[in-house]
């Protein structure tokens, strides 16, 4: 689900991203913002791992400079000065509790990675392969259901998405989706995967507009779509389409809690509704 932050956490996660921003203003490396976002990804783990971590981190009633000092004894040697700067940013800052200060570091490790994405100009590729894999997991209850299942081993799962994505994703989308696997967070994947793809549709400042279609659209119908979303609603939409026989005929348009229907099924049951009133 999309991450909710009480006001304390919101100003907290954008200090902490105008410092990781600044960073990659600082540098023309985007493999530096890999690294970042993978070290991120470790200390997320981290925190997950061992509550009582998180919750020193996360106590605003301790002094700033002792949360400093506590993550520069824990990752000074094992992460870039890069990370080590983001993480004092955030540890300094005031966390409304510690689940939201792991919802920050978690939304940071992705950040860097976008941001990546967006500088090697490949993040229409990224969101792009983010929304079909999502797709896929979502279309396989076999496959949902393997990965939901508490008892299965992590490692087995990761190796079983690597084998569907390997050689066909870029090297961001693939450590983002790696680390949802890892660490889905009570996030069924295919939820996750949508949220990420939408994550990368916001880096670009798209709104997302979520289109079931009975047929596969043309390259020529996807542009005009789009082409009159983007006039209704005065902003730049991205379309993720997916073909779903069940409409019968027509399409239906999803973008933030505002749904356009006009499919036949949706005629045929707003009609049902009428002659049941």
């Amino acid at each position: 689900m999309p991450m909710t932050l009480h006001a304390a956490s919101r100003e907290a996660l954008a200090a902490a991203e105008l410092r990781l921003l600044e960073l990659a203003d600082a540098t023309a490396s985007t493999g530096d913002l890999a690294k970042i976002g993978e070290e991120f990804f470790a200390v997320l783990g981290l925190l997950i791992e061992q509550p009582a971590l998180r919750r020193t981190a996360a106590d605003a009633s301790s002094e700033p400079a002792g949360r400093e000092q506590l993550v520069r004894g824990l990752f000074a040697s094992k992460v870039s000065d890069a990370t080590l700067q983001v993480l004092v940013a955030v540890v300094t800052a005031r966390w409304s509790s510690p689940r939201e200060l792991v919802d920050g570091v978690e939304s940071l490790a992705r950040t860097a990675l976008l941001v990546r994405a967006e500088g090697d100009g490949q993040l229409d590729s990224v969101e792009d392969e983010l929304f079909r894999l999502g797709r896929i997991v979502a279309g396989s209850h076999e496959l949902e259901l393997l990965l939901a299942d508490p008892a299965g081993a992590v490692d087995g799962k990761v190796v079983l998405v690597d084998s569907l994505i390997e050689g066909k994703v870029s090297p961001v989308t693939k450590t983002l989706v790696d680390q949802l696997v890892r660490n889905p967070r009570g996030v069924r994947v295919a939820d996750g995967l949508s949220e990420l793809a939408d994550l990368a549709a916001k880096r670009r400042q798209r709104s997302v507009a979520h289109v079931r279609s009975a047929v596969e659209l043309t390259a020529e119908q996807i542009d005009r779509l789009t082409a009159t979303l983007t006039t209704i609603y005065s902003r730049p939409i991205a379309l993720h389409v997916e073909v779903d026989p069940a409409l019968a005929g027509g399409l239906t348009i999803k973008i933030g809690d505002e749904i356009i229907d006009g499919s036949i099924a949706g005629r045929l049951a707003a009609l049902r509704r009428n002659l049941a009133s």
